[in-house]
Protein backbone atom coordinates (compact mmCIF):
# COMPACT_ATOMS: atom_id res chain seq x y z
CA UNK A 1 0.00 0.00 0.00
CA UNK A 2 1.68 3.29 -1.01
CA UNK A 3 1.28 6.63 1.62
CA UNK A 4 -0.33 9.88 0.13
CA UNK A 5 2.02 12.65 -0.04
CA UNK A 6 0.57 15.23 2.58
CA UNK A 7 -1.52 17.78 1.11
CA UNK A 8 0.58 21.21 -0.10
CA UNK A 9 -0.80 22.92 3.08
CA UNK A 10 0.49 20.86 5.92
CA UNK A 11 3.72 20.10 3.64
CA UNK A 12 4.54 23.90 2.92
CA UNK A 13 2.47 26.56 4.70
CA UNK A 14 3.86 29.30 2.61
CA UNK A 15 4.06 27.39 -0.40
CA UNK A 16 -0.18 27.26 0.20
CA UNK A 17 -0.17 30.66 1.37
CA UNK A 18 1.58 31.99 -2.17
CA UNK A 19 -1.46 29.56 -3.68
CA UNK A 20 -4.00 31.49 -1.67
CA UNK A 21 -2.92 34.87 -2.57
CA UNK A 22 -2.58 33.78 -6.33
CA UNK A 23 -6.35 32.39 -5.93
CA UNK A 24 -7.06 35.55 -4.99
CA UNK A 25 -5.81 37.87 -7.20
CA UNK A 26 -7.57 36.08 -10.39
CA UNK A 27 -11.48 36.06 -8.79
CA UNK A 28 -13.47 38.05 -9.54
CA UNK A 29 -14.07 41.38 -7.05
CA UNK A 30 -17.75 42.39 -6.74
CA UNK A 31 -18.87 45.96 -5.86
CA UNK A 32 -20.83 46.48 -2.78
CA UNK A 33 -23.58 48.76 -1.73
CA UNK A 34 -25.67 48.96 1.34
CA UNK A 35 -28.47 51.17 2.54
CA UNK A 36 -30.58 51.75 5.64
CA UNK A 37 -34.34 51.31 5.34
CA UNK A 38 -35.02 54.62 8.10
CA UNK A 39 -38.53 55.49 8.88
CA UNK A 40 -40.03 58.33 10.77
CA UNK A 41 -42.94 57.17 13.76
CA UNK A 42 -45.68 57.47 11.22
CA UNK A 43 -44.12 55.09 8.78
CA UNK A 44 -42.55 57.72 6.47
CA UNK A 45 -39.40 56.31 4.87
CA UNK A 46 -36.08 58.45 4.67
CA UNK A 47 -34.80 58.95 0.96
CA UNK A 48 -32.29 61.11 0.00
CA UNK A 49 -31.43 63.05 -3.50
CA UNK A 50 -27.37 62.72 -4.19
CA UNK A 51 -26.00 65.76 -5.81
CA UNK A 52 -24.50 63.31 -8.70
CA UNK A 53 -27.61 61.45 -10.23
CA UNK A 54 -30.68 62.12 -11.62
CA UNK A 55 -33.25 60.29 -8.86
CA UNK A 56 -33.95 59.75 -5.41
CA UNK A 57 -31.96 57.22 -3.34
CA UNK A 58 -32.49 55.15 -0.35
CA UNK A 59 -29.61 56.63 2.30
CA UNK A 60 -26.59 54.27 2.38
CA UNK A 61 -23.47 54.12 -0.24
CA UNK A 62 -21.07 51.61 -1.52
CA UNK A 63 -18.21 49.86 0.74
CA UNK A 64 -14.57 50.64 0.87
CA UNK A 65 -12.10 47.66 -0.03
CA UNK A 66 -12.70 45.12 2.59
CA UNK A 67 -15.11 47.38 4.29
CA UNK A 68 -18.23 44.97 6.25
CA UNK A 69 -21.53 46.51 4.51
CA UNK A 70 -23.14 46.60 8.10
CA UNK A 71 -20.10 49.19 8.67
CA UNK A 72 -20.53 50.76 5.17
CA UNK A 73 -24.04 51.79 6.08
CA UNK A 74 -22.95 53.37 9.77
CA UNK A 75 -20.23 55.15 7.74
CA UNK A 76 -22.16 56.57 5.08
CA UNK A 77 -25.07 58.00 7.08
CA UNK A 78 -22.73 59.52 10.05
CA UNK A 79 -20.50 61.08 6.83
CA UNK A 80 -24.23 61.85 4.73
CA UNK A 81 -26.60 63.11 7.40
CA UNK A 82 -24.87 63.22 10.24
CA UNK A 83 -26.84 60.08 11.64
CA UNK A 84 -25.30 57.58 14.14
CA UNK A 85 -27.16 54.41 14.62
CA UNK A 86 -27.05 53.20 18.38
CA UNK A 87 -28.41 49.47 17.25
CA UNK A 88 -25.06 47.09 17.93
CA UNK A 89 -27.29 44.78 15.39
CA UNK A 90 -28.19 46.08 11.86
CA UNK A 91 -30.94 43.20 10.40
CA UNK A 92 -30.43 42.26 7.29
CA UNK A 93 -33.84 43.19 5.35
CA UNK A 94 -32.52 42.65 1.69
CA UNK A 95 -29.86 41.62 -0.71
CA UNK A 96 -30.40 42.15 -4.45
CA UNK A 97 -27.65 40.58 -7.37
CA UNK A 98 -27.60 43.58 -9.96
CA UNK A 99 -26.41 42.27 -13.38
CA UNK A 100 -23.66 44.15 -15.52
CA UNK A 101 -24.93 47.02 -17.19
CA UNK A 102 -23.83 50.57 -18.82
CA UNK A 103 -19.95 50.09 -17.79
CA UNK A 104 -20.83 48.72 -14.48
CA UNK A 105 -19.87 44.81 -13.03
CA UNK A 106 -22.48 42.82 -11.19
CA UNK A 107 -22.63 44.22 -7.65
CA UNK A 108 -23.92 43.16 -4.53
CA UNK A 109 -26.92 45.26 -2.76
CA UNK A 110 -28.23 45.01 0.68
CA UNK A 111 -30.60 47.11 3.02
CA UNK A 112 -30.44 46.68 6.31
CA UNK A 113 -32.99 47.64 9.24
CA UNK A 114 -32.05 51.13 10.60
CA UNK A 115 -35.41 51.31 12.19
CA UNK A 116 -37.52 54.20 13.35
CA UNK A 117 -35.82 57.34 14.28
CA UNK A 118 -36.20 59.05 17.59
CA UNK A 119 -36.80 62.72 17.69
CA UNK A 120 -33.66 63.57 18.50
CA UNK A 121 -32.40 61.19 15.54
CA UNK A 122 -34.64 63.31 13.48
CA UNK A 123 -33.51 66.92 14.41
CA UNK A 124 -29.81 66.39 14.35
CA UNK A 125 -30.63 65.02 10.62
CA UNK A 126 -28.41 66.90 8.40
CA UNK A 127 -26.34 67.32 4.59
CA UNK A 128 -22.84 67.31 5.82
CA UNK A 129 -20.58 66.48 3.15
CA UNK A 130 -22.10 67.76 0.11
CA UNK A 131 -23.19 64.33 -1.52
CA UNK A 132 -26.63 65.06 -1.13
CA UNK A 133 -29.42 67.78 -2.16
CA UNK A 134 -31.98 67.14 0.11
CA UNK A 135 -33.65 64.63 2.11
CA UNK A 136 -37.24 63.97 2.54
CA UNK A 137 -39.32 61.36 4.50
CA UNK A 138 -41.88 60.54 2.21
CA UNK A 139 -45.00 57.86 2.22
CA UNK A 140 -44.28 53.97 -0.24
CA UNK A 141 -46.34 55.49 -2.69
CA UNK A 142 -44.39 58.66 -3.03
CA UNK A 143 -41.53 56.73 -2.79
CA UNK A 144 -42.45 54.68 -5.91
CA UNK A 145 -42.62 57.67 -7.92
CA UNK A 146 -39.10 59.17 -7.17
CA UNK A 147 -37.24 56.38 -7.32
CA UNK A 148 -35.68 54.25 -10.57
CA UNK A 149 -37.23 51.26 -10.80
CA UNK A 150 -34.86 48.58 -9.38
CA UNK A 151 -34.40 50.54 -6.95
CA UNK A 152 -38.35 50.70 -5.57
CA UNK A 153 -38.31 47.14 -6.05
CA UNK A 154 -35.21 46.67 -3.86
CA UNK A 155 -36.73 49.31 -1.35
CA UNK A 156 -40.75 47.68 -1.48
CA UNK A 157 -39.24 43.89 -0.61
CA UNK A 158 -37.11 45.51 2.15
CA UNK A 159 -40.58 46.92 3.54
CA UNK A 160 -41.94 43.60 3.21
CA UNK A 161 -39.20 41.61 5.23
CA UNK A 162 -38.88 44.00 7.82
CA UNK A 163 -42.56 43.12 8.49
CA UNK A 164 -42.42 39.33 7.60
CA UNK A 165 -38.76 38.82 9.26
CA UNK A 166 -38.07 37.31 6.29
CA UNK A 167 -34.80 38.64 4.49
CA UNK A 168 -35.34 39.14 0.74
CA UNK A 169 -33.24 37.79 -2.04
CA UNK A 170 -33.59 39.45 -5.49
CA UNK A 171 -32.10 39.20 -8.90
CA UNK A 172 -32.11 42.58 -10.66
CA UNK A 173 -35.01 43.91 -8.04
CA UNK A 174 -37.27 40.69 -8.75
CA UNK A 175 -37.54 37.87 -6.28
CA UNK A 176 -35.53 34.67 -7.40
Amino acid sequence: MSHAEPPLYQRDPEAWKQHLAEGNARQARKRVGADALLTDSDGRILLVNPSYKPNWDIPGGMAEANEPPDTTVRRELEEELGLTLSAAHLPLLCVDWVSPHGPWDDSLMMIFDGGVLTATQLSNLRLVDGELDEFGFVDLQHAQQVLRPYVWRRLDAAVRARTTGATAYLRDGRPD
